[in-house]
């Protein structure tokens, strides 16, 4: 089952499954956000995601508590757990989510598994920078993740 909420960064779709919450994609995503077909099962978990998203762009929520149905790889799987340890309001460096994962080398594999995060603002890749500061690429664009980053007070707005 899938719901389109509108945001500040525009048109979200959301997908999932009965039990759980199974994609968050952006208007420009290649890939994802289809509708499966799947009907009457979903909604509620939808509907949580909803509530809790508005909260976050309304600036009232700072985590997110809801079941996610994450579809990866082992070590996608591990980088997605890092990545919902990193608290609102901060960032990290790929080099650093290698080091917690124990290869210091690992850095290319972390961006690659970042980048196909399902689940984004929720599972927070938007908050992974280069190591020299940098905003670095962002599935939904990189002014998508500056705007969340200012949002979550990371970063001083440019304006």
């Amino acid at each position: 089952m899938k719901a389109v909420l509108s945001t500040p960064v525009g048109n979200l779709t959301l997908t999932a499954s009965e039990s759980a919450l199974t994609g968050v994609f952006f208007e420009s995503s290649r890939h994802g956000g289809e509708d499966t077909g799947a009907r009457g099962t979903g909604g509620e978990v939808l509907a949580v995601a909803r509530q809790q998203l508005e909260e976050y762009f309304a600036g009232s929520r700072t985590t997110f508590d809801i079941p996610l149905e994450l579809a990866g790889t082992p070590f996608e799987q591990r980088v997605w757990e890092l990545l919902r340890g990193i608290p609102y309001g901060t960032t990290t460096s790929y080099g650093e989510l290698a080091r917690r994962l124990g290869d210091k080398s690992a850095s290319r594999a972390v961006g690659l598994a970042n980048a196909r995060n399902p689940i984004p603002i929720i599972v927070p890749c938007h908050r992974v920078i280069g190591a020299n500061g940098d905003l670095t690429g962002y599935g939904g664009g990189l002014e998508r993740k500056l705007w969340l980053l200012e949002h979550e007070g990371c970063l001083l707005p440019l304006k």
